[in-house]
């Protein structure tokens, strides 16, 4: 069998550091968290609180699902990313994504919604060079370099890795171009297979070696004795997190239901490509502990 990594993801703005500690001794291979300006609900930013949960553990990988990137001067994410690095021991992965399904973040930042894409496409790329050279002079539009380094430079080499999120084809794009592994989120397992396809065709067309690319994904998890309940508490956990009926979606994008039909939809991502798994909960507050307690003795060792 391949090997398959599994993460799950910090599930509130407090409880940082007991979470982590507690995802690592349930033998979780990382820890995300993603973040947001503003969005619907209260939400953490990805360098602080993955800083909080460095400080936290020992071994357990820390990414950023996901760092919206256009919303930063890149050199400062790249300073805020080996600085992590460092103070992790070199655990720290640097997923990002473009965000703008949350407009207002854009216009609180001064950031116009639809220069998302190439912001993130420039900063992938200076973010790149400070992190493995010194003494960068770079002239882009929306970056202008000029002899800067970042000290201390990351701890892993030749850098951080890097995950793309996203679910089209720029995306893939991105990730073929400057990404060590693909996350895409509200995903199936069809939708998985055919955008590994395309990123490995893509890569190919950059002239990149794709032999050690990690396919991933990040499927939102609700795991219960009761696979009705287990349905009922991710379609209720979602449709509020997203201001939306998600009672028809859960079945195509979330993992939801007994450990056995859990395993069996998780499968199908496997069997997909999907070598790195991010299963974030999808459940009430009060029954996150229980869940990732459940993934990760009643799902997740039949993939080990």
């Amino acid at each position: 069998m391949a090997k398959v990594e599994f993460g799950t993801a910090l599930p509130s703005v407090t409880g940082t550091a007991e979470f982590a500690q507690q995802a690592e001794a349930l033998g979780y291979d990382f820890l995300g968290c993603g973040e947001h300006v503003m969005f619907y609900g209260p939400v953490s930013n990805t360098f602080i609180s993955l800083s909080v949960a460095a400080g936290a553990t020992k071994k357990i990988k820390l990414l950023s699902s996901v760092v919206l990137l256009p919303l930063y001067p890149a050199a400062l994410v790249a300073k805020m990313g080996a600085a992590l690095d460092v103070a992790s021991g070199g655990r720290y992965n640097f997923g990002v994504g473009i965000g703008g399904e949350f407009p207002k973040e854009f216009e609180a930042c001064g950031v116009p919604v639809n220069q998302r894409g190439a912001r993130t496409n420039e900063a992938l790329e200076v973010i790149t060079k400070l992190w493995t050279e010194k003494n960068v002079t770079f002239d882009g539009k929306f970056t202008k370099l000029n002899g800067v380094s970042i000290e201390p430079s990351p701890m892993q080499k030749p850098r951080p890795p890097i995950w793309v999120a996203g679910r089209k084809e720029p995306a893939m794009k991105r990730t073929a171009k400057y990404a060590d592994g693909w996350l895409p989120y509200m995903y199936t397992p069809e939708q998985l297979h055919e955008s590994i396809e395309s990123i490995n065709k893509f890569g190919k067309e950059f002239g990149r070696d794709m032999s050690t690319f990690t396919p991933g994904v990040f499927v939102f998890a609700s795991v219960h004795q009761d696979g009705d309940k287990a349905r009922q508490m991710c379609s209720e956990k979602l449709s509020k997190q997203y201001n939306q009926d998600f009672s028809k979606l859960i079945g195509k994008y979330a993992l939801a239901g007994t450990p056995e039909e859990c395993q069996k939809r998780l499968k199908e991502y496997v069997d997909a490509g999907a070598r790195m798994v991010v299963l974030p909960s999808a459940c009430p507050q009060d029954y996150v502990d229980d869940n990732t307690r459940l993934l990760a003795t009643d799902v997740i060792p039949a993939f080990r």
